[in-house]
């Protein structure tokens, strides 16, 4: 099967699926396929997240939605390095910007260095915990 025809297919099987989100669905195609980034707004209710999701799910790939509040802590989006006491060592536990699709829910509400976090993975594609910086994956 062609590039083209694998395309056109999911494509297809979204627009099943998310009714009368046509626009979004072509720009969720144009993200992936430049792997790129998407700013997606909208009311409640316009099956955003579904959209999202469905796609993750039919590229076999891992989703995670972050909601962002003024609360939240840099570890809690990029992951945290944790003590392992059997052995003295600490060991990297990935946070949900790891995964293939992440939908940000309400950046703005963010406090500043988490919202730096959120745009260092975005632009350079990689992570920095205390002194050590983690690619992400494509």
């Amino acid at each position: 099967m062609s590039t083209f025809s694998a395309v056109d297919r999911l494509r297809q099987s979204l627009r099943e699926r998310i009714l009368g989100q046509e626009a979004l669905i072509d720009r969720m195609m144009i993200a992936l396929l430049a792997d790129g980034h998407l700013l997606v707004e909208g009311a409640p209710g316009l099956a955003k997240t579904r959209a999202i999701r469905e796609m993750a799910r039919m590229i076999e790939g891992s989703f995670q939605r972050i909601q962002f509040t003024p609360d939240l802590l840099p570890a809690d989006i990029t992951g945290t390095e944790i003590y392992r006491p059997e052995d003295g060592s600490f060991r990297f536990q990935e946070g949900p910007l790891f995964n293939n699709l992440v939908l940000a829910d309400e950046i703005n509400r963010a406090p500043a260095k988490v919202q730096s976090a959120l745009l260092e993975a975005m632009a350079e594609r990689q992570i920095t915990v205390g002194h050590k910086t983690y690619p992400l994956g494509s």
